[in-house]
């Protein structure tokens, strides 16, 4: 077995039939991070009869020293089943990396481990997956732990929803908070379109602060990768808005008034009279949130009454699936859900064209309790999505000296 260059055309004839395929693992994706002060080259692991058993695209930056890291981005395309090809094509990796001044290979293979309901409950699992961690482990790979919250780098857990399904059949799945977040949604005014241009400018708006990477990067990925980007957006028709407000607003005081009626008959008996009081009060905040929806109506129309931009998604097509790339709202019209209007749309649309599944992107494995992070899973997971538990990370040190010091002086990062 020898470590060998390969030139991208070689690494996605490869890559394209192997099993752990991902759009990460591209030369597509390799041309884009180059552009953000990364370097980028493609690997091959060849076998005794110099046959291509194994390939990867590794992105690094010097760090230390003239000293590099490098990743894997989703991983290194081989057979993980295999201890002794394992153990070798470790061996040969640190040999040839080292060479070239590499201190560190991050790895997160596109293994599943398990398969999940929304609940979190196992539904089926991987019977070769503590096999493949032993086979990395005792390949000199540390495992860095099925306990973390978040990767460093890619999600260990995502959420996908299975298509190619009657779309009724699929809503009517849908946690019942989902299906009343699209209606109200829907109800508010709002309008999900594809933006045919794939103009990032709105959406970059949404995602610039919490992603942390230019909109230039996501300018590369449209450039890149071309037709297998949509760009989606949530508009909300301003004076829709303000029509549905006022009609909200005044329902709910028409129902106030009956409420205060009930209440002061004088045939109720104690119970009845507590029951009306707590309808009452419930609606007395309805009341209150109309009040303020409609006011915030009357001056979007005046603002713009061409309609307002509030949501937005980049969508990536890779290998007949659909992948939530990143999301993001205004926060200040969250009550309006859009973004649950947007993942409704993107299965609608990607269940009629045919494909597999859509992916949801990243969640957090705590199913239990309630945490900070519930409403991410919440998001998501109300699409009756199945989760995915991939293996995680595995880091190698090529060179322990190197890294050792670099990591003495760079106690930070």
């Amino acid at each position: 077995m020898k470590i060998v260059k390969l030139n991208s055309s070689q690494f996605d004839k490869f890559a394209s039939s192997h099993k752990y395929r991902n759009y990460y693992q591209s030369s597509m994706y390799g041309n884009v991070i180059v552009k953000f002060g990364y370097h980028a080259q493609y690997l091959g692991v060849v076998n005794d009869e110099n046959k291509l058993i194994g390939a990867t695209l590794i992105i690094y930056k010097e760090v230390f020293m003239g000293n590099k890291i490098a990743y894997a981005p989703r991983g290194i395309l081989f057979n993980y089943e295999d201890a002794d090809m394992v153990k070798e094509m470790a061996a040969k990796l640190k040999k040839a990396l080292g060479k070239q001044g590499f201190m560190l290979l991050r790895i997160d293979p596109y293994i599943p481990l398990t398969i999940r309901d929304a609940d979190g409950n196992i539904m089926n699992f991987n019977n070769k997956g503590n096999a493949i961690i032993d086979n990395l482990t005792k390949a000199g790979f540390i495992y860095k732990g099925k306990n973390l919250l978040f990767e460093t780098e890619k999600p260990r857990w995502e959420a996908l929803v299975i298509l190619q399904r009657d779309i009724r059949e699929i809503f009517a799945k849908l946690d019942k908070r989902t299906r009343n977040k699209i209606r109200r949604a829907t109800n508010s005014g709002l309008i999900v379109e594809k933006d045919l241009d794939r103009n990032i400018n709105a959406l970059y708006k949404f995602i610039g602060q919490k992603e942390h990477k230019p909109q230039s990067y996501y300018k590369e990925l449209c450039n890149k990768f071309e037709s297998d980007i949509d760009i989606y957006y949530a508009k909300l028709d301003t004076e829709s808005f303000l029509i549905n407000s006022r009609r909200n607003y005044e329902k709910e005081v028409d129902y106030n008034n009956t409420l205060s009626e009930k209440i002061q008959r004088m045939s109720i008996d104690d119970r009845e009279r507590d029951n009306y009081l707590n309808k009452k009060m419930e609606s007395d905040k309805l009341i209150t949130s109309y009040k303020s929806n409609l006011l915030s109506a009357t001056d979007l129309l005046k603002s713009n009454p061409d309609g307002l931009i509030v949501a937005g998604a980049m969508v990536i097509k890779y290998d007949n699936a659909a992948y939530l790339f990143t999301e993001g709202m205004d926060d200040q019209y969250g009550y309006l859900n859009a973004t649950s209007l947007i993942k409704w749309q993107l299965i609608n649309d990607y269940n009629n064209q045919g494909f597999k599944y859509l992916n949801l992107n990243g969640i957090v494995g705590e199913f239990e309790k309630q945490t900070e992070f519930s409403g991410l899973n919440e998001s998501k997971l109300g699409f009756n999505a199945t989760i995915t538990e991939y293996i995680g990370e595995f880091d190698i040190i090529l060179n322990n000296f190197a890294y050792n010091l670099y990591k003495k002086t760079n106690k930070n990062k």
